[in-house]
């Protein structure tokens, strides 16, 4: 079940939509206005955030002040914004939910939730200090080993599939990039 709010009228000029297979060839339903010919699709939404993380492998972990899932821990992260790329928004997201000082590292997974209608991307990024400013969104910021890390106050199953494989080959030495589905 995808979360969405059907679109009911065009962007462009109000005209009530009708969902129907477009004159273009498309296979899928979508909604087209019957005034100006204009085909509205939905999307998924791009979630982008960190995996910021010390030398000695704790990782930042933020308490979320803000619904869904207020109070559980969680990477920084959040949606990505028209007019940046994935890496610019996890920076920004870094920056606004931690005010954390990172040096952005590569990709490290993509996470596929169709149920919701997103895709996750978390990179790979290092913590310059231990010096935190947390934003409105966070109720605070801490650092934890793979052993002190609330695994079951975590918010999202994007997190927590994130953070297994994380650990999983900081301990053998060497990072790939996951994609994992997530139903």
């Amino acid at each position: 079940m995808i979360v969405s709010t059907p679109i009911q009228h065009c962007r462009d000029c109000g005209t009530a939509v009708v969902y129907r297979l477009p004159d273009d060839g498309d296979t899928r339903q979508r909604a087209v206005c019957p005034a100006c010919g204009r085909v509205h699709y939905e999307n998924p939404l791009n979630v982008v955030g960190t995996i910021p993380a010390l030398p000695d492998g704790r990782v930042l972990l933020c308490r979320r002040a803000i619904e869904p899932r207020r109070g559980k821990w969680t990477l920084p992260a959040g949606f990505m914004e028209l007019g940046e790329t994935t890496a610019q928004g996890a920076a920004r997201e870094t920056d606004e939910e931690a005010g954390a000082q990172i040096v952005l590292g590569p990709l490290f997974s993509v996470l596929n939730v169709p149920r919701v209608g997103q895709v996750h991307l978390f990179y790979r990024a290092d913590l310059l200090s231990e010096h935190l400013h947390p934003g409105h969104e966070t109720l605070e910021a801490d650092f934890f080993t793979e052993e002190s890390l609330p695994w079951d106050e975590l918010a999202f199953r994007t997190v927590r599939e994130t953070l297994l494989r994380w650990f999983a080959d900081r301990r053998v030495g060497q990072f790939g990039v996951h994609c994992v589905d997530i139903e």
